[in-house]
């Protein structure tokens, strides 16, 4: 695929579309960007920054098409980078009419899971608008926006049944401060990205209630194993979990000062409600809608996956912290 001829497109407003809107710019001279609320749309014509994420990040705006008009830049677009948060796709997406759309090449960089559906992005791409799985690829690695709007050095994985695609996207994603390299493994890719959301709020649940840096490196451990036994039980293929695609990216979720997942489940271990926790990050933690959706989808697969049945208990039950996580402290090894 020659992607120096293609026309781009980024869905979305947050910080993780403003960074990969950034690193696109690196390779393209115009990208399509659709920005939903119409105030951030003229703040950033006016003064060239996103006003609400990563501010310091300055735009050439000779290089972007800026567009509340979801349908238009999905039509006027052949490669599009679908960056919303999952809790908001099945309202956006659901009805729109997009002309070609099995001729369109979609990437998720979405992490999360389509609540009404309870499925990853991927296949919801392909009911939606019945694009081939071949033209569908995601984003995925150890890599934070803020850290991208600073420049330090980082790396994606794009993973995609097709390599000449994946090869592609990765090659338009490639740039000083990002290495990029591809992968085939498309969904098992995908619910570890999802999975390592819901592990970090593990993670910070344990660091709200005073646990350390030792029983952290526990827990991470087991979160892997539990992820490996969950992919090969639901993408039974060979993959080596761990590369950084899956390793890297639940460490860096799990440990990381940016991490909102982990940063939700350190608010749940100091006892904040689902709802005080929210309101007070004003930001959206995938991990808590993917627990949910991942609960229901292992009633049919009926895999062991201690970890995140105990961190549903504290978020969905509304079972104490200090209970559930002891019970599940004498679990791991």
């Amino acid at each position: 695929m020659d992607w120096k001829n293609k026309k781009v497109a980024v869905i979305g407003g947050g910080s993780w579309a403003t960074a990969i809107t950034k690193i696109l710019l690196n390779n393209l001279n115009n990208v399509n960007w659709y920005l939903r609320d119409q105030e951030q749309l003229e703040y950033l014509q006016k003064y060239c920054h996103n006003p609400r994420y990563l501010s310091t990040v300055s735009f050439n705006m000779k290089k972007l098409n800026l567009s509340n008009d979801l349908e238009a830049v999905f039509n006027e677009s052949d490669i599009i980078f679908i960056v919303t948060p999952s809790a908001f796709l099945y309202e956006m997406l659901n009805d729109l009419k997009v002309e070609n759309s099995k001729e369109k090449i979609l990437v998720s960089a979405v992490k999360g899971m389509i609540p009404e559906e309870h499925d990853i992005p991927s296949r919801y791409f392909h009911k939606v608008f019945g694009t081939p799985t071949k033209n569908i690829a995601i984003v995925s690695g150890p890599c934070h926006a803020e850290e991208v709007a600073m420049e330090k050095l980082s790396y994606l994985t794009i993973d995609c049944v097709n390599q000449e695609n994946a090869t592609a996207i990765a090659e338009m994603m490639s740039c000083r401060y990002i290495n990029t390299s591809t992968s085939d493994d498309l969904f098992g890719t995908e619910i570890a990205v999802i999975l390592k959301n819901i592990y970090a709020i593990a993670a910070g649940i344990y660091h709200g209630l005073g646990y350390g840096d030792n029983f952290q490196a526990v827990l991470i451990s087991n979160s892997l194993r539990e992820m490996k036994r969950f992919l090969d039980v639901v993408n039974p293929v060979h993959r080596d979990v761990m590369e950084s695609a899956y390793l890297g990216d639940l460490l860096v979720t799990a440990y990381s000062q940016f991490s909102r997942n982990r940063t939700f489940g350190t608010m749940m271990g100091k006892g904040y409600s689902v709802k005080s926790a929210q309101m007070e990050m004003d930001m959206i933690a995938e991990g808590y809608y993917a627990l949910k959706s991942v609960h229901v989808r292992n009633k049919e697969y009926k895999v062991d996956i201690p970890i995140i049945d105990a961190v549903y208990n504290v978020v969905y039950n509304r079972i104490s912290p200090v209970v559930e996580m002891r019970i599940l402290a004498d679990k791991l090894d």
